[in-house]
């Protein structure tokens, strides 16, 4: 059993992804890290999120970032979504992240800002515990 499912849409997110979970070792909350593309698999996507026991989703995503949407549009557990700034200074992945339709909630901290995602994966974890 898992406390937090950590995705990533790209191998190349894995620096974000290490600022996730700096902050969760010194927690006791554990955590899985899985590079998934909503793009490239989506239907590996789906298997991971419909045989995930994770009480919070991290979801680590660039360009269009798809990745915390198509999370959140699958389970109705928290999503977290983390803009990466791949191009553009990370202003669409941002977007991408925050204009989702109505039913399709889905937190989002800053462009990079892995540590602020795994503060507000703790804080929810810390409501349910």
């Amino acid at each position: 059993m898992v406390d937090i499912s950590i995705l990533m849409g790209s191998e190349s997110d894995h620096a974000i992804a290490n600022r996730v979970t700096k902050v969760l070792d010194d927690t006791k909350y554990s955590y899985e890290v899985n590079v998934i593309s909503a793009h490239r698999d989506p239907e590996k996507l789906e298997n991971h999120i419909a045989a995930s026991d994770a009480k919070v989703f991290v979801a680590i995503a660039g360009l269009s970032a798809a990745l915390p949407g198509v999370i959140a549009s699958k389970t109705m557990k928290p999503v977290i979504g983390v803009p990466v700034s791949a191009k553009l200074g990370g202003l669409d992945a941002l977007l991408s992240v925050v204009q989702m339709p109505p039913g399709v909630p889905v937190a989002s901290v800053g462009i990079d800002n892995g540590a602020n995602a795994a503060k507000l994966a703790i804080r929810i974890l810390d409501l349910i515990e």
